[in-house]
Formats: structure tokens, C-alpha cells, sequence
């Protein structure tokens, strides 16, 4: 099978850096890390670069369905165990990584239009998980949908959250969008705002997508895509 080795700042960027190499989607790829970008912290915080290697995954071969065995138990009922393993898998990670901070958390599931939302709460100071603008945030959400769709057949969306960092972010944006179309508005001229994750720019797009005088739309290469608000 056809492997890459790459690296980057964090896990995230390093995967993403592999993906291009092989023109595959997340889906159709192993990852093993192999370097932490810092010691300890499960490499989520540290200055040395991450190192991951990727192997395309072979497209499965057809397989005839089989009728279940008399007796057996129903597909949905199996397919829901399946589902609750991937979930408690991924709850006992974030539980190990927390644990490594030094942080005692909750974490509360809940369900949302963009997947299954593990809602991470706590004492002592939480913010550790969510990092500069959400990126260990980010970086640990990622890891979460790994593991919890290697333990379930069926895709899982995981949505990972602190202290409804979520929510407060997403309100931070919308009013930024408002503010920055305003901008535009007065100037006649676009603007380019910072790097995003797609979820982050998923966010302007919705909310000034209905505007009368300003449209947006993302350009660049990941991780460094950006989104751009212009007159209509």
C-alpha cells in the first residue's frame, strides 16, 4: 500500500500535509503518529514539529449480504452497541488527555445537527483543552473522530466542546463577519480575514450568505485557506 511520512506544528497540520502528498481524504487513509510535536501532553502543546505517517487504505471488495442467522440479534441492535463502544472509546481519551493536564472533567453527550456533541466540563482551568482560539480544541476533536470511527463501521461526527467554547466562539465570528461586511460596505474594498478551520469558515459563510450587499468566499490551500467578504 502506498505510505507518506509528514510533518507540521501539530497533528492536525501534519495529517493535512499528508493528505496532499497523496490526494486521499481523511477517509481513506491510516494515520500513525510518529513523533509528538512536545513531550508529554500527548504532543498536544510543545515547539517540536509532529510527525505522522499516512497508507492509503484498499478500497474493500463487494461482499454478497448474508441473511442474519435465526436467533441472531437485529443488525440496528448490533449497530448501536458498536456505536456506544466508539463513543466510550473516545470519551476515555479525551478522559486520558485531560488527566495528563492534571484536569478532572465531565464530559456530557448531546446530540446537534453536525454530529454528537461531547460536551467537556470540570474544575481547574479548562481552557487548556481549548488552546489559542480553540486549536488544541481543534487538534483534540480530530483525534476524537479517528478514534471513535475506528471502533464503528458506520461514520461517527464527533463535535467536541469546553466550558460551550463553541457557542462563544461562533457568536464572536458572526459579530466579526457583521462588523467586517460594514467595513467593506464603507471602502468599496474586500477583505481577507486569517487563517480558519473549515468549520470556523463554515460559520461566515452561513451567516452573510442571505446579505444584500456583501458575498463571501474561501481561497488558499489548508491549512492556510481563508475566508474573503467582497461586494456583491
Amino acid at each position: 500500500m502506498k505510505k507518506t511520512v509528514a510533518s507540521g506544528k501539530t497533528i492536525e497540520d501534519a495529517v493535512r500535509n499528508g493528505l496532499a502528498q497523496l490526494q486521499a481524504t481523511k477517509e481513506q487513509v491510516a494515520v500513525t503518529v510518529l513523533e509528538q510535536p512536545s513531550k508529554g501532553l500527548f504532543g498536544l502543546i510543545g515547539t517540536r514539529d509532529a510527525k505522522v505517517e499516512l497508507e492509503l487504505i484498499p478500497a474493500p471488495v463487494p461482499v454478497p449480504a448474508e441473511e442474519p442467522a435465526q436467533g441472531s440479534a437485529p443488525a440496528a441492535a448490533t449497530e448501536a452497541e458498536a456505536v456506544e463502544k466508539a463513543v466510550a472509546e473516545t470519551e476515555r481519551f479525551i478522559r486520558d488527555v485531560a488527566d495528563a493536564m492534571g484536569l478532572a472533567v465531565d464530559i456530557e453527550r448531546r446530540d446537534s445537527r453536525d454530529g454528537l456533541v461531547l460536551a467537556v466540563s470540570g474544575s481547574g482551568d479548562v481552557g487548556m483543552l481549548i488552546g489559542r482560539r480553540g486549536q488544541t480544541l481543534d487538534a483534540l476533536q480530530y483525534l476524537a473522530n479517528i478514534i471513535a470511527n475506528r471502533h464503528s463501521d458506520s461514520h461517527i461526527r464527533i463535535v467536541l466542546d469546553a466550558e460551550d467554547f463553541r457557542e462563544r466562539r461562533r457568536k464572536t465570528l458572526e459579530e466579526l463577519s457583521e462588523r467586517l461586511a460594514v467595513r467593506v460596505i464603507r471602502t468599496g474594498k474586500e477583505v481577507v480575514l486569517e487563517p480558519m478551520s473549515p468549520q470556523e469558515r463554515k460559520i461566515i459563510h452561513s451567516h452573510l450568505q442571505n446579505h444584500s450587499k456583501v458575498k463571501t468566499f474561501s481561497k488558499g490551500d489548508e491549512p492556510n485557506r481563508r475566508v474573503v467578504i467582497t461586494l456583491k
